[in-house]
């Protein structure tokens, strides 16, 4: 595994047209890596957006059409992404992180397990795994914004082997909310005191077209003592990156808690079990 790894992550507009969520996509796919980033990181429902007026009219195939272009787009500039999609699965919708390899494949996919906010409830559906894949053999796991606030959801994983969660978000809400979560802290707490792992957060920016609603910006990238590696802030569009040194990522704290108290070991070895099992498994 490698010692170190260049990640960054984009902070966008949550309430843009698809084309032009795609036109950002490609930007800062090529801007990462010219800076020489091996990942990069969008937020929660990058290319479709996650304003719910426009996302349930979307024409699936305009979605798996923007998907394709960032697979094409991955593989042109030979950095992994990590970009996000709210598809239609059934009756309801699935909100999804895509995993796209250098070689332009979808190697990963993970379907986010919380809701958040009257929309989404109305809208989607959650998720039936916990997220657990490779980046150049470095053990990785996913949570979406809400998730976060379920700390089993990435610390099983953890104890898994995962040395990065990576974090896409995007905390809008109404205007009043938003000001509580600033100055409150970030919508996303620093999982790191927790696991002792990275957390890598892209979250959005913006106003809806109404004006009801805001995002709290404020993406990070984290290392596992909580301390800020680099920060992004309220309202602008930006990239942020950092290089996450792999040795510091050693999860004492997860793997304490697979031995103590004693009577649980059996039970978190049994629940890492069924993630390893499952992470292959394809949102349907």
């Amino acid at each position: 595994m490698r010692k170190t790894l260049q990640v960054s992550c984009v902070q966008l507009h949550w309430a843009k047209p698809l084309a032009f969520n795609l036109e950002r996509t490609r930007h800062y796919i090529r801007a990462a890596a010219e800076a020489g980033s091996r990942v990069v990181l969008f937020p929660e429902a990058s290319l479709t957006g996650y304003y719910f007026p426009d996302v349930v009219r979307l024409v699936p195939a305009a979605v798996k059409a923007a998907l394709r272009a960032t697979c094409a787009e991955a593989k042109r500039r030979r950095i992994w992404v990590i970009a996000g999609t709210i598809r239609r699965a059934g009756e309801r919708h699935l909100n999804l992180a895509h995993v796209i390899s250098p070689a332009g494949r979808i190697v990963h996919e993970y379907a986010k397990v919380h809701m958040a906010g009257r929309d989404e409830v109305k809208y989607c559906r959650g998720g039936d795994k916990l997220s657990l894949f490779e980046i150049d053999g470095i053990p990785c796991t996913l949570v979406i914004c809400r998730d976060g606030r379920h700390p089993e959801l990435y610390r099983i994983p953890a104890m898994a082997g995962a040395r990065i969660l990576f974090h896409p978000s995007c905390s809008s809400d109404e205007i009043e909310a938003v000001c509580w979560k600033r100055t409150a802290g970030r919508a996303q707490q620093p999982v790191g005191p927790n696991s002792r792992i990275f957390h890598c957060v892209a979250n959005t920016i913006g106003e809806a077209p109404d004006g009801k609603q805001t995002s709290s910006g404020s993406s990070f990238i984290r290392e596992p003592g909580g301390i800020p590696l680099a920060e992004a802030g309220f309202h602008r569009e930006e990239m942020i990156t950092a290089v996450l040194d792999l040795d510091r990522a050693d999860r004492a704290y997860v793997l304490d808690s697979l031995r103590n108290p004693p009577f649980l070991a059996k039970h978190w070895r049994a629940m890492v079990r069924e993630v390893r099992r499952r992470a292959d498994d394809t949102p349907a």
